[in-house]
């Protein structure tokens, strides 16, 4: 019989945090439904894309995956860009909690000079100050503040 949804999506939620390369420059997310589960976000590495689908192929229960994570560009600039926007958010001092995960909580993704921040933080006043310290950074176009607001 098939597996009540909320424990696949537990599964699926604990495989992809435990991919050794998942980081906080990666963003993975996926949904399911029934036996199928799509990849969804943006990886650094390519590596990083095919080991994702492959450990949610394992999950008992898991038929299909449909793996639709982007391959970020490979670039210096980008690069340099994800360095100087990790000092900046995680180098302020109410943001620094968040930096003390195994994946911290705020994920940082550059394409091309545009930043997008994911993942969750605990109040709209961190959300405020992550956007602004990205913002801040030199080189960057643009910012797009996707932070998701959760009570600790």
């Amino acid at each position: 019989e098939p597996k009540p949804a909320s424990k696949l999506i537990k599964e699926v939620r604990h495989e992809l945090v435990m991919l050794p390369y998942y980081s906080v420059f990666d963003n993975l997310t996926y949904k399911v439904e029934g036996d199928k589960v799509t990849l969804m976000g943006q990886v650094v590495r390519p590596t990083l894309k095919s080991d994702a689908a492959a450990v949610v192929k394992s999950i008992e229960g898991v038929s299909t995956v449909d793996n639709q994570i982007e391959v970020l560009p490979t670039s210096p600039n980008d690069d340099r860009i994800r360095r100087a926007v990790y000092r900046a958010v995680y180098g302020a001092s109410t943001l620094f909690q968040y930096s003390l995960a195994n994946v911290p909580s705020i994920h940082l993704i550059v394409k091309n000079g545009h930043v997008t921040l994911e993942g969750v933080v605990n109040n709209e006043a961190d959300k405020n100050m992550a956007g602004l310290k990205a913002n801040g950074v030199p080189n960057v176009f643009s910012v797009t503040n996707n932070l998701i607001i959760t009570k600790p």
